[in-house]
């Protein structure tokens, strides 16, 4: 079976992986030569589906809660399985409180916890919340190591098809650029920043809530650290605005005050597809499979979604391979 998928973002990517698994010949098409053009590029690589049904639906939940264990059948040894730690200043304890009226799965933490956890922290904080099944990757090391491991493989990587006649099935996985296409599909902007600083370590994503600007920070090594990530119902694809930075700036230094002498190494904008309950589908349309609507969970889901969409490949071509009933 001779299968096109159509984009290499963490969708596509790992429709290929599961495709290639079940025997199929995979073509991945895409205009870009790199990840910088893709969402997937900018993700956290937060694999954290407990803390995410602080505010979103149960599925996400019973989807990604073997997203560290799928990845790390994917990738082995790219998947840090160290938690998540949130927390909040003393004068935002409600907002602790009702992050964990929201979710499952953490232990509240004191602040000798803390200081064990993360060492950084010492004397910072009073409570937190510790989710000690969550994990963590780094997305472009990831992206990068999946593409190489495909194209080792057999997988062929093209710019461009001019024509799809020939393949089996096609499989869309180009996310934002479907946007104006499926009439349900919305574009949602997150954006980001990197910091450098050798100031601070940490071992895990940590969350600090706030009623305004919540954010997370997630360590990437070597004093690397990735701040995100705004959540603004815009496909607007310019870059990030002021009161984003001064605000991202600002949470970072509330969590640290290091953080105020790091120096700021990147700034990012994306487009993250989402569906009107902001969960991710796999739909067929005439001749094509679409995934799409991975809004903010794009790492957390993108393996289960690939098994869904490889399901309704196989079964397809089961259906046509069956003889008829007189």
């Amino acid at each position: 079976m001779r299968v096109l998928v159509k984009g290499a973002g963490v969708a596509g990517l790992t429709v290929a992986h599961e495709l290639l698994r079940r025997g199929a010949e995979v073509t991945i098409s895409d205009p870009s030569r790199n990840f910088r053009q893709a969402a997937s590029w900018l993700a956290g690589g937060m694999l954290a589906p407990w803390c995410e049904r602080e505010s979103a639906d149960e599925a996400v939940l019973e989807r990604g809660r073997d997203s560290a264990d799928r990845w790390e059948a994917i990738l082995p040894g790219k998947v840090a399985r160290n938690g998540t730690l949130v927390v909040a200043p003393n004068r935002d304890q409600s907002e602790l409180k009702r992050f964990a009226n929201r979710t499952t799965g953490y232990r509240w933490v004191d602040e000798d916890d803390i200081a064990f956890l993360e060492p950084s922290f010492a004397g910072r904080f009073r409570h937190g919340l510790f989710f000690p099944q969550e994990a963590h990757l780094n997305p472009r090391h990831v992206l990068q190591a999946l593409k190489d491991n495909l194209s080792a493989n057999g997988v062929t990587f093209v710019d461009e098809i001019a024509d799809s006649d020939g393949f089996s099935e096609i499989v869309d996985c180009t996310g934002a650029a479907r946007i104006g296409q499926s009439g349900e599909l919305r574009g949602v902007r997150g954006e980001m920043l990197y910091l450098q600083t050798e100031e601070v370590t940490l071992a895990r994503p940590v969350r600090l809530l706030h009623p305004r600007f919540p954010i997370y920070i997630v360590p990437r090594g070597e004093g690397l650290f990735m701040v995100g990530a705004t959540m603004i119902e815009t496909d607007f694809q310019g870059p990030i605005t002021t009161r984003s930075l001064m605000e991202l700036l600002n949470a970072a230094y509330a969590l640290h005050p290091a953080f105020a002498d790091a120096s700021v190494v990147e700034t990012g904008t994306g487009i993250r597809p989402a569906f009107p309950d902001n969960l991710p589908r796999v739909t067929r349309e005439d001749n094509v499979i679409i995934l799409n609507g991975l809004y903010r969970h794009g790492f957390l889901l993108a393996p289960t979604m690939a098994a869904e969409a490889a399901d309704l490949v196989f079964s397809e071509q089961t259906k046509q391979r069956s003889p008829r009933c007189a």
